[in-house]
């Protein structure tokens, strides 16, 4: 636990079963643990970057406050995705429910198993895009750019 709260931003993304239904289960299960929680609304795209074809994802982000270490918070964003049926069968297969740290405050985290900034997230417009309605300004601390920068040079870069 850390003395004061740091600021957290997650994306939400299903793209098997009820997938709104299991986006708004994990805003509810964050509830508890993240304070002041901000979500934006649901965006359905395209799966990104996949070995295979598969369904169409729903996307989120929330952002909210927690005196909870990085690992911490990433053990309870895997315990709410097995809590809603997430299982691993390979690599980048289709999910129930998959919830990703994206930023711990302006920390900058590489250890096994934990890389905050997300090491993707700049060129996901999934994530992005939803992050930038309720986080605009929030500045990457490996870039020095806003969210809001990030997606709109994504946005224009193609």
């Amino acid at each position: 636990m850390t003395s004061d709260p740091i600021a957290i931003a997650v994306a939400l993304g299903s793209n098997l079963g009820d997938r709104e239904e299991q986006l708004r289960g994990a805003i509810a299960a964050l509830g508890p643990v993240l304070a002041h929680l901000r979500v934006s609304t649901f965006h359905e795209t395209e799966p990104v970057d996949m070995p295979m074809p598969q369904p169409m994802f729903l996307n989120a982000a929330a952002v909210g406050e927690s005196r909870l270490s990085a690992p911490a918070i990433l053990d309870v964003l895997l315990a709410i995705e097995q809590g809603f049926g997430r299982e691993r069968p390979y690599e980048l297969a289709p999910r129930t429910l998959d919830l990703d740290l994206i930023l711990y405050g302006n920390a900058v985290i590489n250890s096994p198993g934990l890389t905050v900034p997300h090491p993707r997230f700049r060129e996901r417009r999934f994530v992005l895009g939803p992050l930038a309605e309720i986080a605009p300004d929030w500045i990457d601390p490996v870039t020095g750019k806003t969210v809001r920068e990030l997606f709109s040079a994504l946005r224009h870069s193609s």
